[in-house]
C-alpha cells in the first residue's frame, strides 16, 4: 500500500538505500519517506545499523606442532555515513571478515607455543581487530571489538596437559606432606628427650630423698639406742625392705616369678650390695 501512494517506511537502527533508474540516489534515515516511482525512484534495499556477531572457529597449529582450534568472537556493524559503501562493494559481509580472520590467526599462532597462545591471547585478538579494522573500513564496516573466546587443543594433548598438572601438584603435595612429616618427628624426638630428662631428674631426687631418709633415720636410731652402730641400724632396715619387698611380689595376683637367693647368707649378701650402693650414690650426690 505504501508503495501505492509512493511512500516507505524505513525502521530504527535501519537505513534504506534508494536509487533512481538502478543509480545510487540516497540513504535513507529510519523514518517516512516519499519514492515517487513514476519518476523512476525506487528502494534497492536495507541495511541494518546494529552490532552483529560473528564466531569464527579456526585450526592452526602452533609453534611446538600442537593443533589448536581458535574460536574469536567478531563485533561489527555498519556505518550510516557509508551505508553505500557496505550494501553495494560487499556480497558476503561475513564470508570477508572470515577470511580476514582465519589470514592473521593462522600467520600468529605458528609464531607461539601452546602454551604461550594461552598468554598471549589479548594480544592475537588486538592482531585480529587492528587487521579487520584497516580492511574492512573501506566497505564501510567499523570493527567493534575481536574476542579471542576459547582456545581448544587436541584432546590428547588436554590429556596430557591434566595429567602433567595433576602430576605437579601430586610432587608438591607430597614434599608438603613429608615437611610435616619431618616437623612431627622433630617435635616427637624433642618431646622424649625433655621427657627422658625430665623423668632422669625425678628419679635422681627421689633416689636423693631416700638417701637422705636413711640417713636421718640411722642417725636418729643410733642417738635413741645405746650400743648401736650405724651398719646394724642399716643392716635392720634393709632386711625389712627385703622383707616388705618379698611380701608385696607375693600379694600381687599378675606379679612375674622372680628367682634370688634366699637364706640367711643371702640376706646378707643383699644387704651389703644395697647398702654399698647408697652409700656409693650419696657420696656421688
Amino acid at each position: 500500500m505504501g508503495n501505492l501512494f509512493c511512500c516507505v517506511k524505513v525502521d530504527q537502527s535501519t537505513v534504506a538505500i534508494k536509487e533512481q533508474f538502478g543509480k545510487f540516489d540516497d540513504i535513507l534515515q529510519p523514518g517516512c519517506h516519499c519514492l515517487p516511482w513514476i519518476l523512476g525512484s525506487q528502494l534497492a534495499g536495507h541495511l541494518t545499523l546494529r552490532v552483529q556477531q560473528l564466531d569464527v572457529k579456526c585450526e592452526t597449529k602452533t609453534k611446538d606442532n600442537v593443533f589448536v582450534n581458535v574460536v574469536a568472537s567478531i563485533q561489527y556493524r555498519a556505518l550510516a555515513n557509508k551505508a553505500n559503501d557496505a550494501f553495494y562493494r560487499l556480497s558476503n559481509t561475513k564470508g570477508q571478515i572470515q577470511a580476514y580472520v582465519f589470514d592473521v590467526i593462522r600467520a600468529s599462532v605458528p609464531r607461539l607455543n601452546l602454551d604461550d597462545v594461552f598468554e598471549q591471547k589479548n594480544e592475537i585478538a588486538k592482531a585480529v581487530e587492528d587487521e579487520l579494522e584497516k580492511a574492512m573500513s573501506t566497505y564501510g564496516y567499523e570493527i567493534v571489538q575481536t574476542l579471542i573466546v576459547d582456545i581448544e587443543p587436541d584432546e590428547h594433548v588436554k590429556r596430557a596437559m591434566n595429567e602433567i598438572n595433576a602430576a605437579a601438584r601430586l610432587r608438591v603435595a607430597a614434599n608438603e606432606k613429608a615437611e610435616a612429616e619431618k616437623i612431627l618427628q622433630i617435635k616427637r624426638a624433642e618431646g622424649e628427650a625433655e621427657s627422658k630428662y625430665l623423668a632422669g631428674l625425678g628419679i635422681a631426687r627421689q633416689r636423693q630423698a631416700i638417701v637422705d631418709g636413711l640417713r636421718d633415720s640411722v642417725l636418729g636410731f643410733s642417738e635413741n639406742v645405746p650400743g648401736t652402730t650405724a651398719k646394724d641400724v642399716m643392716d635392720m632396715v634393709l632386711v625389712t625392705q627385703y622383707f616388705d619387698t618379698m611380701k608385696e611380689i607375693g600379694a600381687a595376683s599378675k606379679s612375674s616369678a622372680v628367682f634370688i637367693p634366699h637364706g640367711p647368707g643371702a640376706i646378707r649378701d643383699v644387704a651389703t650390695q644395697i647398702r654399698e650402693g647408697l652409700l656409693q650414690a650419696s657420696a656421688v650426690n
